[in-house]
């Protein structure tokens, strides 16, 4: 039996399970990485299997889903030993108070186990939709994995409290389960490498730092590269506590001089000049694999106009207020002279950065869509189109969920170009795309964020700043076009109406007089006010910027500009379900 269970263990490692490839992912689920979580994906069988290692000194251990990171209610699969020291593995879900319960519909399959040494490994396989109604859907977008343990061997597993644990045994990690497969990880001899470390950086005593260092690029790229592909470099002092990293291109004059900062990124002591830097070349989260960009194109970097100037955002999570750790994590660039048959571009798409538009207070969930309309598409895009290849979602805060749907020109929708369901501000990644979507000039997309603003007592304006709102989705692509920025906002006129009329039917303290931001926070939100926003969102004009690289808008009439028509939605994807079980 040992051997058996060693070859299983083995071949999940290996990637030589049939049907799994070769691809292995893992995270970290806990702060000292003793905890870890590994994976494969069977696209054509729609299962998942993992493999969990974990230390041996354990009574019971649950790893799942839930669609926040909350411990409950929740969907795990339950290892445990009993009063004999038997092992199980059980389909559980936690209640909405926290209670374990057994699930009609065991799904937890294909249960292995090899626990001789200090370390436990288990592994079981989870079909992407179970149709039980009590088990969570695995789909694309980010996955919240919580799990929770305890070090006592139970008398049965019915019954666990999931909120009773400690707080050093229980956790959540988000990760993208279903990555994409099928990248080519192979680079040529002539790639090179440029790490951009923050390099000996004492991690605070707190639970929350994002940690700003500014560098300067070498002379030689003055000369201009692509970027072939990128990834985080951690020590595993670090592990788990770097949660997730951006590199920022300083946006300014090739010659200007931008101040070598290193400090948190929030303080006052921040040189202002910096703040410049804020175009996005690479992002990772925890859990995330190495980005690489496609045969046919990569990012160019460097050149005679490239400002020399660089930030790496460090965002370092430590609940558990650990001290006395020296971080030199990274984002290491491969590089390199020889270019590719294109230079890859980035489009931005959503909301424009403006308080024009607004998500009331205590909403458990509000939507606002930015546009990029076939005019727009029609100016900006070359004839034979764009390919897009990697999508980075963004929101601030509030941010739920993030879709890109996308129309033909005759308004029919297509295949989504990206969406998570899922989605949390704080596992920002640019991900490649699993289907390369073609984007034609005449064509249009639409870009809709939900937000959640229970907790909020005043209205959330779109802005820069943490506490305001985005809804953004960079789109990377080739050919490189002339266009850079796709987006909207409600018309100013439209706007003006609107508090109008709030002031005149409504009695509300709006004015003219006022300011945008001002006028939005002197409704009182009631449910009807509410309601009566989201539809002028749904059929005001748009004020669109259609912008170039250089920041001007291609000519055309952008303001007033009408809503795209939606001929024919796309229907609701079917489940794979002859029933579902409660």
């Amino acid at each position: 039996m040992f051997s058996v269970r060693c070859i299983l263990i083995s071949a999940l490692l290996t990637g030589t399970v049939k049907g799994y490839g070769s691809k292995i992912f893992n995270v970290s689920l806990n702060g000292d990485a003793s905890i870890n979580l590994h994976w494969s994906i069977n696209y054509v069988a729609e299962t998942v299997r993992f493999e969990v290692h974990l230390p041996s000194n354990f009574g019971w251990f649950g790893v799942g889903f839930s669609d926040r990171g909350d411990a409950f209610p929740a969907d795990y699969c339950l290892l445990w030993k009993d009063l004999k020291g038997k092992i199980h593995m059980q389909d559980t879900h936690a209640s909405d108070i926290g209670i374990l319960r057994l699930d009609n519909q065991q799904d937890c399959d294909d249960f292995k186990i090899h626990d001789k040494t200090s370390t436990t490994k288990f592994t079981f396989t989870r079909k992407f939709d179970t149709c039980d109604r009590n088990d969570y859907i695995i789909e694309g977008g980010t996955t919240h994995i919580v799990w929770f343990k305890g070090e006592k061997n139970l008398y049965k597993a019915n019954g666990i409290n999931v909120t009773s644990s400690n707080k050093r045994d229980h956790g959540m990690v988000r990760v993208e389960l279903l990555k994409n497969t099928a990248v080519n990880q192979e680079l040529p001899d002539h790639v090179r490498t440029l790490d951009i470390f923050a390099n000996d950086t004492k991690v605070p005593s707190i639970e929350t730092t994002y940690w700003c260092t500014v560098v300067k690029l070498p002379e030689e790229f003055k000369q201009k590269h692509h970027i072939y592909k990128y990834e985080a470099v951690i020590p595993s002092t670090s592990q788990g506590v770097v949660h997730h990293m951006e590199v920022f291109h300083c946006l300014a004059p090739a010659e200007k001089e931008i101040p070598l900062y290193t400090g948190n990124c929030f303080a006052a002591e921040r040189p202002p000049e910096t703040q410049v830097c804020k175009r996005v070349l690479a992002a990772w989260a925890m859990g995330a694999q190495p980005f690489i960009y496609p045969d046919e194109a990569s990012l160019p970097f460097g050149g005679e106009d490239f400002n020399s100037f660089i930030m790496l955002e460090v965002h370092y999570n430590n609940p558990e207020i650990r001290s006395g750790i020296i971080d030199s994590s990274g984002i290491r660039l491969y590089v390199s002279k020889v270019l590719k048959q294109m230079d890859a571009g980035i489009i931005e798409l959503g909301l424009e950065y403006s308080d024009k538009m607004a998500i009331p207070p205590r909403q458990s969930r509000f939507s606002l869509s930015g546009y990029c309309t076939p005019a727009c598409t029609s100016m900006g895009l070359p004839t034979d189109g764009i390919t897009v290849f990697g999508s980075q979602l963004h929101t601030h805060l509030t941010g739920t969920k993030v879709i890109t749907r996308h129309f033909d020109a005759h308004g029919r929708e297509l295949p989504n170009l990206n969406v998570d369901k899922h989605y949390s501000t704080h596992f920002q990644e640019i991900r490649r795309l699993k289907r390369a979507v073609k984007i034609l000039p005449g064509e249009s997309l639409i870009t809709t964020c939900d937000y959640n603003t229970e907790n909020r007592e005043n209205v959330t304006l779109g802005g820069f700043s943490i506490s305001d709102e985005m809804c953004v989705n960079y789109i990377h692509y080739y050919p490189s076009s002339e266009l850079e920025v796709c987006k909207s906002s409600i018309s100013d006129q439209a706007l003006k109406t609107f508090f109008r009329y709030m002031n005149e039917w409504e009695g509300q303290p709006t004015s003219p007089m006022s300011g945008v931001s001002d006028n939005y926070g002197a409704i009182e939100w009631n449910r009807m006010r509410v309601q009566l926003l989201d539809e002028v969102y749904g059929e005001a004009p748009l004020s669109m910027q259609c912008n170039m690289s250089s920041g001007d808008r291609f000519p055309g009439y952008w303001e007033n500009a009408e809503i795209p028509a939606v001929a024919t939605p796309l229907p609701p994807a079917a489940r794979k379900c002859t029933t579902i079980i409660k």
